[in-house]
């Protein structure tokens, strides 16, 4: 993959797609000392950065792979994408997601036009579940992060990035299968090799983390947690997304729960976003100190998609803190 694949992804998908806003935060910045931007990909018709890669890779497809229609495997965001932007096309659409996936996001996929599987219970079982449809009825797999056209897609934040702060230091995102921060990484770096890119886990079921610490992939068991779309393995046979992260991204970091918690609520208290746990990871990391920032830095607050009681719980306990 290069910087022009990303180039190429931004010219395909503006028709489909505006580019989100990136904010300044008064909060965050005083809080860090330095100025804090936050990337906006909760506002985008999904609630989340994943329709960039899906609807990139989803309008490049041959018009009997449209006809055929598309499947994929998801934590929740990257199905809603796929289910979206298959339905501007009239696609038909499969997603299957394991029984881990919060209900808001099932009743929501169930809304959403495409065909839903519920299988197992973490992300490995519902991609085998849609490796075996796939085979079966010849459907194309839109992969949610493992694919150059996903991976271009999603690097189109990076170039609004650099298109209003030209200047940006760090670049602080959530990681799990990699998709988000190897885009964002490929353009940031290729750029200007001095940025700073970090990429944020959870504590418990980093798989991208773990795996570059092994050497080669690796299945790590899922637990409950704030981040529910931090969840899930990168696959066996990991071809683009490990790779990538070990190259672009400088710094990999784990959140304890307190930390994603904190993030959402200061999110919510001081900018009034309702946010689920993933979107929040870089204002956790900030209000924890776990990063020491130079310069101007982006968060990439990356969706929304939680229930608002079960935002107002998680987040009730750390409303009007001082952090």
């Amino acid at each position: 993959m290069t910087l022009k694949d990303v180039w190429v992804a931004k010219k395909r998908i503006r028709t489909s797609l505006a580019p989100t806003p990136m904010i300044y935060s008064q909060p965050l910045t005083d809080h860090t000392g330095v100025p804090v931007y936050v990337k906006l990909e909760n506002l985008q018709p999904t609630g989340s950065f994943k329709i960039r890669g899906a609807t990139n890779m989803i309008t490049s497809l041959s018009s009997r792979q449209k006809q055929q229609g598309v499947i994929t495997f998801s934590t929740g965001n990257h199905g809603f994408a796929v289910a979206y932007a298959a339905k501007q096309l009239s696609i038909p659409a499969v997603v299957c997601v394991s029984s881990r996936v919060p209900k808001a996001k099932i009743d929501a996929l169930k809304q959403s036009g495409a065909t839903l599987h519920i299988h197992g219970d973490s992300q490995d079982e519902a991609q085998e579940e849609c490796l075996r449809l796939q085979k079966q009825d010849g459907y194309t797999l839109i992969p949610p992060f493992d694919n150059p056209a996903v991976i271009a897609g999603q690097g189109t934040i990076g170039l609004e990035i650099l298109e209003d702060l030209p200047d940006v230091h760090t670049v602080l995102a959530g990681l799990s299968g990699g998709g988000l921060l190897s885009g964002i990484g490929l353009t940031l770096k290729e750029t200007d090799s001095r940025i700073q890119v970090i990429g944020l886990s959870v504590q418990k079921g980093a798989a991208m983390d773990d795996s570059i610490k092994a050497g080669r992939p690796v299945a790590v068991p899922e637990h409950p947690t704030y981040a529910d779309s931090l969840l899930g393995g990168i696959g066996v046979n990991n071809h683009y997304t490990m790779p990538m992260i070990s190259r672009y991204v400088d710094e990999r970091l784990r959140l304890q729960e307190p930390a994603i918690a904190k993030g959402m609520a200061y999110l919510y208290q001081h900018h009034r976003m309702v946010v689920e746990g993933a979107a929040a990871v870089g204002a956790g990391a900030l209000l924890e100190k776990m990063v020491i920032p130079q310069g101007p830095v982006v968060i990439v607050v990356t969706g929304n998609s939680i229930d608002p009681l079960s935002h107002y719980d998680i987040v009730e306990p750390y409303l009007h803190s001082k952090t």
